[in-house]
């Protein structure tokens, strides 16, 4: 982990969504991430006006290149920039990886409980492909909540991995619109079908969270009102009180 800062050569911009995109960074003596960190990305305008947000890490190798996963927000001075002007080829400040708390380690044995909303599901993703890319046979599962299907990130992916991974189960739901021939009619999170879509409390796996904050808060009280183990759960949330991305 690195808390100075310094450049990365933006390699890849392939967007996942109408308004996200994955960017590629290759970073000069890098050595790779934990699954679950996050970057810090400064951007400086002409007149010396500095803006930093943080951006959870998509990818989880142990090489020069990183991806991060951007959401663009109407109002935001970071992210639309992103999402939107930035091409292969310019530079960007970074910090990091950064992070050891919300990560997980292949040598991490109990099984894993993933519960992404919207873009939330970006740092679970990182683990997922570190999960996959190692040897540890532990389950998997991921719930992920989405307005609808084409806000969905790695898309194609997911659906592969959901398919043939005999390590991974993911499991959907849709707020306001669901795919065609989809059993159930688009619905809000409830605790009755968060915990209908989980890891029984029995299998202890560790959890991980990751959304806005209410619905991390929500989704966390209502694992512990289950018998989940407030120590097992660990949550990464944004918006609220951050500012604007």
């Amino acid at each position: 982990m690195s808390t100075l800062w310094r450049v990365a050569d933006v390699v890849s911009g392939v967007p996942e969504t109408e308004t996200s995109r994955t960017i590629g960074l290759r970073v000069d003596g890098l050595m790779g991430n934990l699954a679950g960190q996050h970057l810090d990305i400064r951007l400086t305008a002409d007149d010396g006006y500095t803006a930093v947000r943080s951006y959870s890490v998509a990818t989880a190798s142990m090489d020069e290149i990183i991806e991060i996963t951007v959401d663009e927000l109407v109002n935001g001075e970071v992210s639309p920039y992103l999402v939107r002007d930035l091409t292969v080829g310019d530079q960007l400040e970074i910090r990091g990886p950064v992070g050891g708390w919300f990560v997980w380690r292949p040598t991490d044995t109990n099984p894993v409980q993933l519960i992404a909303g919207g873009s939330g599901v970006v740092p679970l993703m990182s683990m997922i492909r570190a999960h996959e890319a190692s040897e540890n046979p532990s389950p998997f599962r991921l719930l992920y909540t989405l307005k609808s299907p084409q806000a969905g990130f790695y898309r194609e992916e997911l659906l592969t991995l959901g398919q043939q991974s005999p390590k991974l189960t993911v499991d959907y739901v849709y707020t306001r619109s669901v795919p065609q021939g989809w059993p159930t009619a688009p619905k809000r999170l409830t605790a009755e079908t968060l915990l209908a879509n989980i890891q029984p409390p029995d299998a202890t796996p560790d959890t991980f969270i990751c959304g806005q904050t209410i619905f991390v808060e929500t989704v966390a009280e209502w694992l512990v009102e289950a018998g989940y183990p407030a120590a097992s759960i660990k949550t990464e949330r944004f918006g609220g009180t951050g500012g604007t991305r």
